[in-house]
């Protein structure tokens, strides 16, 4: 049996995430720029050579490969696993605010934000073996195919550490940040046992990808 090639892209942009706020369960709608994003990456997408879509079921994630299965001629699948993570008590705050209202969680998640989830969020250990699990159902029930798969800036961060090897509570510091719609490339090999391979990481897939500037270090979220 061949390998199974993932491509991983976070959704477009939305006005929280422009702000830096984080956005987990939240349903906050593509904003222009994000629509921009989605649009581009059916453009790029159209230009490869993708046999299926994957997608979040979160509204964002769905809005960004809608105009993706338009180009593709693809229904996508919806995994209810590939949702973003719940941030608790930080959900539509950014960082800085946390550190104003709620000094002590904000310091002790960034110093190791698995050891310490925010009050009321999901443990990042938890997500990511949810989020490498659902990556896993994918590739097998698509092997040797390739796979586009929108998904969500720290669940697949959470990801990829998890199942490439890089201890979890680095996340933040060895992945800063997936940008808006661009792609992150895996190649999942037939055997179960044996971790994907890193093709491609973090790839803009237009110029409309970069429209927003990243956030300073101390100040950024999830």
């Amino acid at each position: 049996m061949s390998a199974t090639e993932l491509t991983l892209v976070r959704h477009g942009r939305t006005i929280w995430h422009a702000e830096n706020r984080y956005t987990g369960v939240s349903d906050v709608p593509l904003d222009e720029v994000g629509r921009a994003q989605a649009d581009a990456l059916a453009g790029w997408a159209r230009r490869q050579q993708f046999d299926v879509l994957v997608c979040s079921p979160v509204p964002r994630a769905v809005a960004t490969a809608a105009p993706v299965a338009a180009a593709l001629g693809l229904e996508p699948e919806t995994v209810p696993d590939l949702r973003e993570v719940d941030f608790g008590i930080a959900e539509g705050r950014t960082l800085s605010e946390l550190r104003v209202s709620c000094p002590a969680a904000a310091e002790a998640f960034v110093a190791d934000p698995v050891a310490n989830p925010f009050p009321g969020a999901e443990p990042p250990s938890t997500a990511a073996e949810r989020a490498v699990a659902a990556l896993r159902g994918i590739a097998e029930r698509h092997a040797g195919r390739s796979v586009l798969v929108v998904a969500h800036n720290t669940l697949l961060r959470l990801a990829l550490c998890a199942w490439l090897g890089i201890p979890l509570a680095r996340y933040r510091a060895v992945l800063p940040r997936l940008e808006n719609t661009a792609a992150t490339r895996l190649r999942v090999p037939a055997d179960p046992a044996a971790p994907p391979a890193l093709l491609a990481l973090n790839v803009p897939t237009s110029p409309a990808v970069t429209a927003d500037e990243p956030a300073p270090t101390a100040g950024r979220t999830a």
